[in-house]
């Protein structure tokens, strides 16, 4: 083998490993929020028992309850935000993602939005939905599937997207309409993100939970 093709595979060899432990840039600035073990920076008070932690994942069986982010990450207070996690779930399963939300000890959520995780519910407000301000029907994604759900938050600009499928593109109204009863406080603004109990025969696993501050 002469100097010139040695020369040539060994420059080809550096060009690869050089590429493959390049950090992809689309990843820069991701935080993850549960770090797969346990609960650590997340708080529910109610029926707690409804979510523990289970190979890589947080788990969600039993009655209503709200597990809510309380940990370090922007001091669990996040205005514009990409946030993405993988979500599995079981028939007849119900379950959501709040964000711009508050802790409490019990009820659903007086403050934030929800996004939908429903495939299978009897309730037909789809995975995906912004629920009861743009509820989505068409169905995405399965049972049994493992996807990914990814909210962004910009100002007053919504985006909601399924395996990288935008299903909801809302821009909050300077006067939107609200049932004043049951949700006096579903306005943009800031807060932590919640997952969410929906009720006892509903089995939902979240995993690989993350956000990228997009500042303030």
């Amino acid at each position: 083998m002469n100097k010139i093709r040695i020369f040539a595979i060994v420059v080809s060899c550096l060009f690869i490993f050089t590429n493959a432990h390049e950090p992809d840039s689309t990843s820069k600035g991701w935080v993850s929020l549960f770090d797969g073990k346990s609960l650590n920076g997340w708080k529910v008070g109610h029926n707690a028992s409804t979510f523990s932690v289970d190979s890589g994942c947080i788990v969600v069986h039993g009655p209503t309850a709200h597990l809510y982010y309380v940990g370090d990450v922007e001091n669990h207070e996040f205005k514009n935000f990409e946030f993405k996690a993988e979500v599995k779930t079981m028939p007849g399963s119900n379950s959501g993602i709040y964000f711009h939300t508050q802790y409490q000890e019990g009820g659903w959520p007086d403050h934030g939005y929800e996004v939908q995780v429903n495939n299978s519910h009897s309730d037909d407000v789809r995975t995906g939905s912004l629920y009861d301000v743009v509820d989505v029907k068409e169905l995405y994604v399965k049972d049994y599937q493992w996807f990914t759900e990814y909210i962004k938050v910009v100002g007053k600009h919504v985006i909601i997207k399924i395996n990288d499928t935008v299903v909801v593109d809302y821009t909050e109204p300077v006067h939107p309409l609200r049932n004043i009863q049951d949700h006096p406080f579903r306005y943009i603004s800031k807060g932590t993100f919640a997952l969410q109990g929906h009720d006892p025969n509903s089995i939902v696993y979240f995993k690989n939970i993350r956000v990228r501050n997009l500042g303030n």
